[in-house]
């Protein structure tokens, strides 16, 4: 089965034209206001049409209350809702969920309430994703083993592939490693990243 490929904090249509050309199987979107790949609804909702049925899309939120949460599914229509707070296992908003899991400490959290896909991602006391940052992957490897479960963090085009061949993961996802710049997506380094998983596949 082929690695599922996710490009999150996606902001212009030129960066979504790009993901979609290269392959990504989902397209994220960032709807916390913090963030500095925040979106509002109306681009959102010209993105949202843009992806025309060639990925899915996902919205990330973070503890959004019922509000925001009503706002960002209506304007995006997403396929897929990512948790990125401390919502709680049976969460409800009338979409597929993937929870966020942080790895912190050196322990991978009990994921044992939360549907597939889930995501392992590293933890950072002022990030809520798009750290940049890797972690011991080595860490999840029985959860890999048993479940769907994307791998998140410090991932780019120079290490995605080793990622793949080593553990085998149901999904990437990448966000600040394809970027120029904070927010800014480089074509080159979103068509590296897909190119390498699936070079990897092929290899593997």
């Amino acid at each position: 089965m082929p690695i599922v490929i996710k490009i999150c904090g996606l902001r212009t249509p030129e960066a979504l034209d790009v993901s979609l050309h290269a392959g990504a199987d989902m397209v994220g979107f960032v709807f916390f206001p913090p963030s500095p790949r925040h979106i509002d609804f109306a681009t959102a909702r010209l993105l949202g049409a843009r992806v025309r049925g060639r990925a899915q899309k996902v919205a990330l939120s973070v503890d959004a209350d019922d509000e925001l949460l009503a706002a960002s599914i209506e304007a995006l229509a997403p396929d897929m809702l990512q948790l990125h707070g401390s919502e709680q296992p049976g969460f409800d908003a009338g979409r597929p969920v993937m929870k966020v899991l942080k790895i912190r400490d050196g322990n991978v959290p009990d994921a044992d309430d939360w549907p597939d896909p889930i995501m392992l991602d590293s933890w950072s006391l002022d990030q809520r994703g798009g750290t940049g940052r890797t972690w011991d992957w080595d860490l999840a490897r029985e959860l890999l083993a048993k479940r769907h479960v994307f791998i998140a963090g410090g991932l780019e085009p120079g290490n995605v592939g080793k990622v793949v061949s080593s553990f085998k993961p149901y999904g990437v996802d990448v966000s600040s490693g394809v970027e120029a710049s904070v927010r800014i997506k480089d074509p080159d380094k979103v068509r590296a990243f897909v190119h390498a998983v699936r070079l990897s596949e092929i290899l593997n």
